[in-house]
Order: structure tokens, then sequence, then C-alpha cells
């Protein structure tokens, strides 16, 4: 893969508009990435979400979390989303996607207002559920994709769009696809499981 050179702060805000144009409540499945190793990527066309594993065959079980006591895999962790917009923008070639080190690159908006935590998602016959733990760039992701594109999903913009993503559980296992539409489910299907509950 030829280098590319890395966006400046400029020309990633000039992309902000088409990014703000992200489909609110359907959206489509561009990517899946298995992590099964660090540094490792495998890109599927077809991938398993269970309620243990997360994205099956991914490290992220055994990995674990600084933000564990126990440096345990966090459970609001399991599966990592990124709107497609920006990754597109920002790594200029989809085959460098993938080295975000995220696992659902997804042509949504994931805005917290969009996308508040709690807010389920559909997808294949598998549900996941938006958490609260945030997502930032790291160190990785700034030699991959620039200083400038790590100040631009960080900066206040970047962190009210959730530029760098957000993190999610899997609330129903099933099996997911490129292609599949991504639906926000209405409050009442979210609900429906504390329904009458006190």
């Amino acid at each position: 893969m030829e280098e590319i050179m890395h966006l400046t702060m400029k020309e990633l805000e000039a992309g902000l508009k088409h990014i703000r144009r992200s489909p609110k409540d359907l959206g489509v499945l561009e990517m899946i990435v298995r992590r099964p190793r660090d540094d490792e990527r495998e890109v599927l066309e077809e991938a398993e979400l269970d309620l243990t594993l997360g994205l099956v065959g991914d490290n992220w079980l055994t990995r674990g979390s600084a933000r564990r006591p126990d440096k345990s895999a966090h459970p609001e962790m399991q599966i990592t989303l990124v709107n497609s917009r920006p990754m597109a923008l920002i790594a200029q070639d989809k085959r460098r996607w993938p080295l975000a080190g995220d696992q659902l690159y997804i042509d949504l908006d994931l805005s917290a207002e969009s996308l508040p935590a709690g807010t389920r998602l559909s997808m294949g016959s598998a549900v996941i559920e938006v958490t609260a733990q945030p997502h930032t760039g790291c160190r990785k992701f700034m030699a991959r994709f620039g200083e400038d594109a790590m100040r631009f999903v960080n900066s206040p913009t970047g962190k009210v769009l959730h530029l760098r993503g957000i993190n999610a559980k899997v609330i129903q296992a099933g099996i997911i696809h490129v292609g599949d539409a991504v639906k926000k489910l209405q409050p009442s299907l979210q609900n429906r499981s504390t329904a009458g509950k006190t």
C-alpha cells in the first residue's frame, strides 16, 4: 500500500459538512473488522456477535482494559463503532480503515445527540446498545493518521459528533453482514424488556 500524506486540520474540517449529513435513523454497515491479536486485522464479510465474546474471534476479551481495576475486559466496551464518513476522510483509502482499530464501520450519525448512551441498534439478527464509555484517539491512531487527525476527532466538535467512534455492548446475539441495514430502534422497542418493572 503506497504511503499517503496525512490531511491538515483545514482539509479535515472541510469534510465536516458531508459528515453532518450522515443518516440519523437508518444506516448501512460498510465494513467489519476482527482483531485476532494486537495490531492484526481481518476484514470480514460476515461476523457473529455474542453476548459473552463480543465479536467472535476478536481479542476484546483476552486483551482486557486499563479502565478496569483488574485489567479485565470492559463489558461496556465489547464493540467499537465508527462513522464511515470521517473514517473515509481521515484514512483517504478504504484499505486503511482497519488501521483505526474499530470493528464496525457504519454510515450513520453517531453523535451524542443522535445516539445517546442506552440507544439500541439492530443489524442483521443482532442488537447492540450504545454505552457511556468514551472512545478517544490514541497514540497509534495519531501515528497512523497524523497529529491533525487526532486533534480533529478530539476537538469539541469531534467529541460532540463522536468522530472517533463510540462503544457498545451486545444485547442480542446474531449474525451480521457487510451491507446490512443499521436501524436505530424506537424507544418503545428499547424499553420493552423493562416494561412493567418498578
